[in-house]
């Protein structure tokens, strides 16, 4: 898979100084990022980048379907540029990492006829939820 600059050179997509350092802030597997962590980064990089300029390219992005907005992996939208190759998300219920996860098998086959309710099913959303070795099993002592 070709990394998202890539991509959207081959779109012939305007590269201002701005669009550059979102799409590179956005670039690299298991990328998940709020948008004010697209911000932050992206500051660090060019400082006079706008909040503004960074949403609206964010939003852009996600028009063109270079980048997914994700929304089921915590309070606030994440965006993942892996957004042509179908994966799921893996979620760390202590520290929030997020990974994207390829389980085999046709996702859109899994619901059972008849629990489709007449739907012709387009989509399937699924997101693993656990612990990383980082955080560790969870104790079932705390509450």
């Amino acid at each position: 898979m070709s990394n998202l600059l890539e991509r959207l050179r081959g779109r012939g997509w305007r590269m201002t100084a701005q669009r550059r350092v979102v799409a590179e802030v956005l670039d690299g597997e298991h990328i998940h990022l709020t948008a004010d962590e697209v911000l932050a980064r992206a500051t660090a990089r060019l400082p006079e980048i706008s909040r503004a300029t960074v949403y609206n390219t964010l939003g852009e992005l996600v028009s063109l379907g270079e980048v997914i907005e994700v929304s089921s992996v915590g309070r606030a939208k994440r965006y993942d540029p892996n957004a042509h190759r179908d994966h799921q998300h893996l979620v760390c219920s202590g520290c929030g990492a997020v990974r994207d996860v390829h389980p085999g098998g046709d996702p859109l086959t899994v619901l059972p006829e008849a629990e489709r309710f007449g739907f012709t099913v387009t989509g399937v959303e699924v997101t693993y939820r656990g612990r990383c070795p980082e955080c560790g099993p969870e104790d079932p002592d705390d509450d």
